[in-house]
């Protein structure tokens, strides 16, 4: 096992998501092994060297053999190309959600994991957020009983991400809400059930305030390049079931009129629980026949850790380790990105989608 001080750590992709994840790593200690940063601006090369001590590159394959592991920060239409570059110069990848831009995409990367030496995980944080570790326990020592359904909320009053931005054109980024918030719902749905074979999905997909000229805002991250830019959607609405009977509905939404929401519900015959994320807040929900028939809610209180530190040390202890991690495999991300793709054919045909 290599000292996790050693390793030398590369960003391909140097805009605000790679300062994001540098900045954690300071935080945590560890912003020595941030050692180089790829990018095909060099303005955004420039930043990324004054802001983190590093060595920066225009040609990937320069950066992959001076670096261990990298992690792939780019828009995305662009992590094929960069993740499976990185993969077949025999590096460890992470890479942020979604796996691609397209399930096509995600299919090829999929397979270039598969024959890799290195291994390939994927940016899913929230599972790593100390109130979901402590409901996947109750899960698992059978508190919540036969866990059967969940409902999963990532809704935004108002948060379209800069009309303009790559976030809001298809062609780069895949789609909208979905893609970008929407997947780290239906992977957390999924996670907390164990993650089921999915095998049917039903859904609808809009675009109700992104396209609007008269769009209406408080705050926006980014700048409003008004509704020509914007080519996707901006909430979608989903249902899905699973081989073992489990299900899931699912409610996302970059903008919408309703109080903004990042609240779970866990459904199991034993016991209940409600998720907050916004807040990172738990709840365990029972009733108990003990002396009387009676409701018994529980707030569970767990410590304040920042779930992308948390994510950011798993990945860097296995690359030192020389072992792929256990959880957010590229099969995960697989199955993230096939659901989302049967959204977007489900709400195109009007009709379920068979994943079977």
């Amino acid at each position: 096992m290599t000292d996790i001080s050693t390793v030398r750590l590369g960003f391909v992709g140097l805009g605000n998501i790679a300062h994001l994840h540098c900045d954690r790593l300071q935080q945590a200690g560890l912003g020595d092994i941030v050692t180089a940063g790829m990018d095909v601006d060099p303005d955004a090369r420039q930043s990324f060297a004054e802001a983190y001590d590093a060595t920066v590159y225009e040609d990937p394959a320069e950066l992959y053999a001076n670096v261990d592991a990298v992690l792939v920060t780019t828009p995305n239409k662009f992590h094929e190309e960069y993740v499976v570059g990185a993969l077949e110069s025999g590096l460890d990848v992470f890479v942020e959600k979604p796996l691609a831009h397209s399930l096509a995409s995600a299919e090829r990367i999929a397979a270039a994991a598969a024959d890799a030496p290195g291994f390939c995980m994927v940016g899913f944080h929230n599972r790593f957020a100390n109130p979901v570790q402590a409901l996947v326990g109750y899960a698992e020592d059978g508190t919540l009983g036969e866990v059967t359904h969940v409902e999963a909320d990532y809704i935004r009053r108002r948060g379209v991400p800069g009309r303009g931005s790559w976030f809001t054109q298809q062609p780069i980024a895949g789609g909208g809400s979905l893609i970008d918030i929407g997947a780290h719902a239906i992977d957390l749905s999924l996670y907390l059930l164990g993650y089921p074979d999915v095998v049917e999905v039903s859904g609808e997909t809009r675009a109700q305030f992104g396209t609007d000229d008269d769009y209406a805002y408080v705050t926006m991250w980014g700048e409003d390049q008004g509704a020509d830019e914007f080519s996707v959607d901006d909430s979608a609405s989903a249902f899905i079931r699973c081989a073992d009977g489990s299900t899931v509905t699912l409610e996302v939404a970059w903008a919408t009129n309703r109080p903004d929401s990042q609240q779970y519900y866990v459904r199991g015959d034993e016991a209940g629980a409600g998720l907050d994320l916004a807040d990172s807040s738990l709840e365990l929900y029972e009733t108990a026949s003990t002396g009387v028939m009676h409701h018994r809610t529980s707030e569970i209180e767990t410590r304040d850790e920042e779930a992308h530190a948390i994510e950011q040390q798993r990945f860097v202890e296995a690359v030192a380790a020389g072992e792929p991690p256990e959880t957010n495999t590229v099969e995960q991300a697989l199955t993230v990105q096939r659901v989302m793709d049967a959204i977007y054919r489900s709400s195109e045909q009007g009709r379920a989608i068979s994943l079977d």
